[in-house]
């Protein structure tokens, strides 16, 4: 059972997909509930794996390691360190959130619902692959699913949004299509002699040719080009500036659960890639971009916030928040020291479980009043729209969901005993040291965060109240059931973080001490 656990996490969410599409599409509460359950077991097997994991162990665990393809040495290889386990934690927790959040979808109930769970497969892939090719299938299966529930099921600009989001994410598979191809033809299994997709191999640089080392690709250094593709194809998922400007789109125009799943689970598909692969397998070129992604990061932190200030839909807002918020990942990580990469994978945790709440609270608010502005009523200039948008005075018409919506909006601008606090603090804690003045700038993000969090808050639910929103209902026991379970992790490691930093701390400082052995090589490497 233990050898199989990880087979069964992956692929339980296909045959509850087949299971739905077997139902007939009339029954629509069964299908939900198939979909529930199914997801419910993935939630079950992933508390189990953070129970059985040794976290005093850096080395891969629950590994399988079976022949898939021999004629090309391509194998199905899974398993798990810190990195990932807290990855799959997160993905199972928000996929389960997302189905009663789907409850009011009405239209193509068996499809919705088939391709949500085949989406789960290819998150929970691409987290445990330790085959470079079983990853790209995992992370282009992850893609259609995707596509269609945004093309299908989203706004009204929904076919712009979702060709937006596939060829954005499509160039960035190209690229690590190459950079793929390139390690495997360049990179020997000492056991077999033969060239390998095997992930753990390619992370051992003896096991590089010549060319992998000191190489050219178009006269440039071979290391920095292979580097430099891997680093795009996963920057436009995090998405990094300036390759972000297909996620708003694909959030506004997103089904509420599949924004959360979007923000929650796949933005973090592109940091966990850059730590994973260009890391881990290029730690020289790594150290040599140092720089580089510190003022990426920074860019994103500032630029994000900035961009949020602006927006009057609260989808939006909450879509350059991410943008923003994901910055402080990618600061915490250029640094390569043991509290910038704890804090970094922390904040991709939290910043999972923050940005679910506040677009589930998005939900709540645009399935009662149908719109998202947050002028003030009377702030518009247009005098045919005072009073007909905007909200303001909430809080006395919906004590509970202003509550909820209080820890989400505080937790997202990093108020102390929430959880968003610890993870942002450790990033700039680990990269203050390396660079200095980049993080200074940085923190600026933390003020532009109280800025947009609070200016959202106050229209939400200060102010004199907009009778056109007298008949609102309060948030009901269903959306409390998806939302309460986030809160209650924000809080709780916002008070008592070890669970997730005891959990991703063995993997984390070993892949620190493999960083900073090579920092000394980068120099002269190139």
């Amino acid at each position: 059972m233990d050898q199989w656990i990880l087979t069964l996490l992956t692929f339980v969410p296909v045959i509850g997909a087949a299971v739905i599409l077997c139902v007939p599409g009339e029954q629509k509460n069964t299908i939900r509930w198939l979909a529930l359950l199914t997801t419910g077991i993935c939630m079950v097997l992933a508390v189990w794996l953070f129970n059985a994991y040794d976290r005093a162990n850096p080395a891969m665990q629950f590994v399988v390691q079976v022949p898939w393809i021999p004629s090309f040495n391509i194998e199905y290889h899974i398993g798990l360190d810190g990195l990932s386990v807290s990855m799959v934690l997160l993905t199972a927790l928000i996929t389960l959130l997302c189905i009663p959040a789907s409850w009011s979808i009405e239209k193509g109930v068996k499809g919705y619902f088939a391709l949500l769970l085949l989406l789960q497969t290819g998150m929970q892939g691409v987290f445990v692959s330790l085959d470079f090719f079983l990853f790209y299938v995992f992370w282009e299966i992850m893609l259609l699913p995707m596509y269609f529930l945004i093309g299908i099921w989203g706004g009204p600009r929904k076919e712009y949004a979702a060709i937006k989001f596939f060829l954005y994410t499509l160039a960035g598979s190209v690229l690590l299509l190459l950079a793929m191809l390139a390690m495997y033809f360049n990179t020997t299994d000492p056991a077999t002699g033969e060239n390998t997709f095997n992930m753990l191999v390619m992370m051992d640089q003896a096991n590089h040719s010549e060319w992998l080392r000191a190489g050219t690709i178009f006269g440039r250094s071979a290391p920095l080009m292979l580097w430099m593709a891997m680093f795009i194809g996963f920057a436009i998922k995090v998405p990094l500036f300036p390759f972000h400007t297909w996620l708003p789109d694909a959030h506004v125009e997103a089904p509420t659960a599949i924004s959360v799943i979007l923000a929650g689970v796949l933005l973090k598909m592109g940091t966990y890639g850059i730590l994973r692969f260009n890391y881990q397998m290029l730690p020289d070129a790594s150290q040599y971009f140092s720089t580089l992604l510190a003022v990426i990061g920074v860019v994103n932190i500032v630029y994000g916030a900035f961009c949020a200030l602006a927006q009057t839909d609260l989808k939006r807002l909450v879509a350059y928040s991410s943008i923003s918020h994901m910055g402080y990942v990618i600061l915490g990580m250029s640094a390569f020291t043991v509290h910038g990469i704890n804090g970094a994978v922390f904040q991709m945790f939290n910043h999972g479980t923050i940005t679910a709440m506040l677009f589930l609270l998005v939900g709540v608010i645009y399935d009662r009043a149908h719109h998202r502005y947050i002028v003030f009523p009377n702030d518009y200039h247009e005098p045919e729209l005072r009073g007909q948008l905007g909200f303001g005075g909430l809080w006395t018409h919906m004590p509970i969901y202003g509550s909820l919506t209080m820890i989400a909006y505080f937790a997202a601008l990093g108020l102390p005993g929430l959880s968003g606090f610890i993870s942002e603090a450790l990033c700039f804690l680990g990269a203050f040291p390396v660079h200095r003045t980049l993080t200074i700038i940085g923190t600026l993000g933390v003020l532009l965060g109280a800025g947009y969090m609070l200016w959202a808050f106050q229209r939400l639910f200060m102010g004199s109240f907009n009778e056109r929103n007298k008949d609102l209902p309060e948030i009901n026991s269903r959306e409390i059931a998806t939302i309460v379970p986030l809160a209650v992790v924000v809080i709780v490691l916002g008070i008592y973080p070890a669970p997730v930093l005891d959990l991703i701390a063995a993997s984390l400082s070993d892949l620190s001490h493999t960083l900073s052995a090579h920092s000394g090589m980068a120099a002269n490497a190139f």
